[in-house]
């Protein structure tokens, strides 16, 4: 029999539902996989017992009729997502040994419709970086390495433990979130499909919050029709949310294999950026033509204020991560340092809590919110986000179905290799994604090809507000044309 671990999601479920193997078997062969693959510290926090606990209640279900959606699927959960008497750490110090007495919604929704969790996935420290590499419990080694080169590569960031899981094949899916490319750039750096829904499509209550009006929850997935699967669970409208919207959740997985012909893809020339890669830039005409073949018809458009959003971005992200990581004081919960009184306990908690990362961007925060910089940064940050709003929604206006672009600049690069004198080298690598999150947008990242190097490249698809089902039909067509990514064999 096929090694139960190397199917999809989409196999799965209907092998299970066909009895060809059971729940428990298929949660066996998964909690094996992750003790077999310590050496890519994926995990923070794994839990072998609830998922055998969760697989046998599965096949109970299963054996009467009653299996969910998502019966007996074994999942990964992004550590942001408090999940109730398990350990949920955002990746840092300060909230190392915290257990939440509740769970977040949309963790919920998956066990709502059966789904199996394998544990905690690791992440950059508060969803704070581009690389996993800023978290407490250590880097995630990426499943890939270069052709004949065995030098350790970052998955990418914040969400690289739920891309490197999911490639690795520890798990059929992971939850995720992504501020400004944290599900789009991870799933491109390592060969898998990511889906940053339109903000309020997913409820963000019990989900760790970094910037509150830039967060949003997505699956990370082996193809696009699991990651379709995966985000009609994750979706819905909850009243704990007050950003979460109340529309339909469609039939997502009804939408992959859809045609494109009358849709009109559009192509940002202000994505043309200096210095980009003749092999990113390969990698797009590539994609435009594969488009072209499937029936679509390719349009070149504008988005003028692309060139602002980085450095936008940049002000809004820290401002909110700011205010919402004040609340880590060693009061309540997490760590707390004593001191000679509450200012300094506060000082040494927070001083012993936050990784550098997370220091340097609660400054940055501070410093743009402050009276004197307010107007100067922070106002006119938010202004610039209006326009980058306004510019997709001309365009949309104007007939475009999906924007294709990039997902990345390059492909994975080398554990330590960027960042370390550097930040801002780091931040370059949202440069194509962070505009989805300031306009509220949809996105979505699917494998494309491999570089010269052999690691995965992928390209993105930018939607409409609330219809992803357009981008799992485009994205579809491009999983259907491009040569499939594969990693070439398991090293740990």
């Amino acid at each position: 029999m096929t090694d139960l671990t190397d199917l999809t999601l989409a196999e799965a479920r209907d092998a299970l539902a066909r009895k060809d193997f059971s729940a428990v078997d298929l949660a066996k062969a998964h909690v094996g996989a992750v003790a077999a693959a310590r050496a890519l510290n994926c995990f923070i926090t794994e839990t072998p017992e609830q998922a055998l606990a969760q697989a046998a209640a599965s096949d109970a279900r299963l054996a009467k009729g009653e299996g969910g959606p998502l019966e007996g699927i074994p999942l990964g959960i992004k550590d942001l997502y408090c999940t109730k008497d398990v350990q949920t750490t955002a990746a840092s110090h300060i909230l190392e040994g915290f257990t939440p007495p509740y769970e977040s919604t949309v963790s919920a929704n998956l066990w709502r419709d059966g789904a199996v969790m394998l544990g905690k996935l690791n992440l950059d420290e508060f969803a704070m970086g581009s690389s996993n590499e800023t978290s407490y419990f250590g880097p995630v080694i990426s499943p890939w390495r270069r052709a004949g080169d065995p030098t350790p590569l970052v998955p990418g960031g914040s969400s690289g433990g739920s891309a490197a899981a999911v490639a690795a094949k520890l798990c059929f899916g992971a939850t995720a979130t992504d501020t400004g490319g944290s599900i789009r750039q991870p799933a491109a750096f390592t060969g898998t499909v990511g889906i940053k829904p339109t903000y309020g499509r997913c409820s963000r209550w019990g989900i760790v919050a970094f910037a509150s009006s830039l967060d949003q929850a997505g699956p990370i997935a082996r193809n696009v029709r699991d990651a379709a699967i995966l985000l009609r669970s994750m979706a819905g409208h909850d009243p704990k949310d007050t950003t979460s919207v109340d529309v339909p959740v469609p039939d997502y997985e009804a939408a992959v294999g859809g045609s494109l012909k009358g849709k009109k893809i559009g192509i940002p020339r202000e994505y043309r950026i200096d210095g980009i890669s003749a092999e990113i830039d390969g990698l797009w005409q590539q994609g435009i033509a594969w488009l072209k073949d499937a029936g679509a018809e390719i349009v070149e458009i504008t988005l003028p204020h692309t060139k602002y959003a980085l450095a936008a971005y940049y002000i809004v992200a820290p401002a909110e991560a700011s205010s919402n990581l004040a609340r880590y004081d060693g009061v309540r919960y997490g760590l707390r340092v004593p001191g000679k009184d509450i200012a300094d306990m506060y000082e040494q908690t927070r001083a012993a809590g936050f990784g550098k990362e997370v220091r340097r961007r609660i400054m940055i925060g501070t410093y743009v919110l402050s009276a004197g910089y307010y107007d100067a940064y922070y106002v006119r940050a938010q202004k610039i986000r209006t326009l980058i709003k306004r510019d997709f929604e001309t365009v949309f206006h104007d007939g475009i179905d999906a924007i294709l672009t990039p997902a990345t600049p390059s492909a994975a690069f080398g554990i330590g290799e960027k960042g370390s004198a550097d930040p801002i080298e780091m931040y370059l690598n949202d440069i194509f994604t962070v505009t989805v999150n300031m306009a509220g947008l949809p996105g979505i990242a699917v494998p494309a090809g491999l570089s010269s190097q052999g690691l995965p490249l992928g390209l993105q698809l930018i939607g409409r507000p609330f219809d992803e089902e357009t981008l799992f039909t485009v994205g579809a067509a491009i999983e259907a044309a491009a040569p499939k990514v594969e990693l070439p064999k398991r090293w740990w």
